[in-house]
């Protein structure tokens, strides 16, 4: 049996042409069967098994080999066929023996298959593919680092403390060579073909701001994908206004400020990158919090970029988190799928910080307070005064009052109602006596087909 029979290659019956040659991947690993031994540097022997004793695939009448990239149409010998191939991560494979090149596959990576008898446009790409493709592509343009799985897997301690978990994978506490702490994203396999590991690399990669957490490398060697971040010590919004088991409890100033710098941040990806940045998953959980708690807006997994002032042309199913999503995202009556769905989001999220709740309470003792935007709306339109706990001051009342307003004309139904995110910014900075009440939010439409 041949050694990498263990990975359970699938057989295709693959033969040469010139598409295979013609792919724009680099570390092809092609593997190649022979009716005769060959001697030639292009072809290492898989025949020698791991414990480098011969294996038992010298006494069958078909050699096999392998070569890593370089070779040519020309380069096949005769009476030699390709029966399959796959890629490497980017590394120097020259005198490489097979024992050594199998620790690499062994090490993890995707498999991607060719068929000859199909046009080359219709070739799929693996996770591993689509990825690496990227990276070299854009290879000059990395403003990070680009770690090893060993390395990561050194500067978390062998992934020893977990700080989260969620349907990316898994965040770990990690120690960079220099002594900072970082936040490890540990991505599990990927339900977009790599493209949430693209989205975030392609565009946090590249941006410095105070209100947007810093990627500071990230780490593509076959199937493991890991992005590295500046660590945030206070963790995610999500726990100082959710959470009842919370040592810290944040004044509405400093909740103010908070959603004013989110604010920024959001303007900055809208309107302050060559190419508009749309989040599509503004929420408390992807705001985290450093040691002074300044805001800063993370996970940039279901991002799409957007020349400046247009709408999204294309896209092919919803996406975010239910109780964040703009309607527009549903119904296509309403308008088309622009940067208004990140002010959506954070209307909503503005809504449940001024209430320190969810905006949809099924446990609600009162029904009409289940949808939280419909019974504050309410409240300010008849100008009752909106509970914020004993001993709050006017200055206080005034603060979350603004902060209601300004969501609930974020939350507008039609996307052109709802205001720009550097309109949001000057709502929360100015005077609360000059915010105009919005119509009353609509829960529901018809769902357009």
């Amino acid at each position: 049996m041949n050694p990498y029979t263990s990975f359970q290659y699938k057989k295709t019956g693959l033969k040469w042409d010139a598409d295979f040659m013609a792919l724009p991947l680099s570390q092809k690993i092609i593997f190649i069967n022979c009716a005769n031994p060959v001697n030639s540097p292009l072809y290492v022997d898989t025949g020698t098994g791991l414990n480098g004793a011969k294996s038992s695939n010298a006494s069958l009448s078909t050699h096999s080999y392998v070569n890593i990239g370089g070779m040519k149409a020309s380069d096949l010998m005769e009476l030699c066929s390709l029966e399959r191939m796959t890629l490497l991560p980017a590394k120097d494979y020259k005198s490489m023996s097979f024992k050594e090149i199998h620790s690499q596959l062994a090490y993890g990576f995707e498999l991607s298959w060719h068929n000859s008898r199909h046009a080359f446009g219709h070739r799929h790409l693996s996770v591993y593919d689509t990825v690496e493709e990227f990276l070299q592509a854009h290879n000059n343009l990395m403003p990070v680092m680009r770690y090893s799985y060993s390395e990561i897997k050194k500067m978390t301690g062998g992934f020893k403390e977990k700080l989260g978990e969620g349907g990316f994978g898994c965040v770990y506490k990690g120690k960079l060579h220099s002594g900072h702490f970082a936040a490890i994203k540990l991505l599990g396999k990927s339900k977009a073909n790599g493209q949430d590991f693209i989205n975030e690399v392609a565009t946090i990669g590249r941006i410095r701001h105070t209100n947007v957490v810093q990627l500071v490398g990230f780490c593509a060697e076959g199937s493991k994908r890991a992005l590295v971040y500046d660590f945030m010590l206070n963790g995610s919004l999500n726990n100082f206004i959710f959470s009842q088991e919370r040592t810290v409890s944040l004044s509405w100033e400093k909740l103010h400020e908070i959603s004013l710098g989110v604010a920024h941040g959001i303007e900055y990806l809208h309107r302050g990158c060559e190419m508009q940045i749309l989040h599509f998953d503004i929420k408390p959980h992807n705001i985290l919090l450093d040691e002074h708690f300044t805001p800063k807006v993370s996970d940039f997994g279901l991002a799409r970029l957007c020349p400046p002032n247009e709408s999204l042309k294309s896209l092919t199913a919803a996406r975010g988190t239910i109780g964040y999503m703009a309607p527009e995202l549903f119904y296509k009556n309403i308008g088309c799928v622009s940067y208004k769905a990140d002010v959506y989001s954070f209307g909503m999220m503005l809504l449940e910080m001024a209430g320190r709740r969810k905006n949809l309470n099924a446990l609600a003792e009162n029904s009409s307070q289940i949808y939280w935007p419909y019974w504050v709306h309410d409240q300010v339109s008849n100008e009752k005064a909106i509970e914020i706990g004993d001993g709050s001051t006017e200055e206080e009342k005034k603060i979350v009052k603004k902060m209601i307003i300004v969501g609930l004309w974020c939350i507008q139904m039609n996307p052109m109602n709802r205001p720009a995110m550097n309109e949001v910014v000057e709502m929360l900075e100015g005077d609360m006596e000059s915010l105009q009440l919005p119509p009353r939010p609509v829960l529901n439409l018809e769902r357009s087909q």
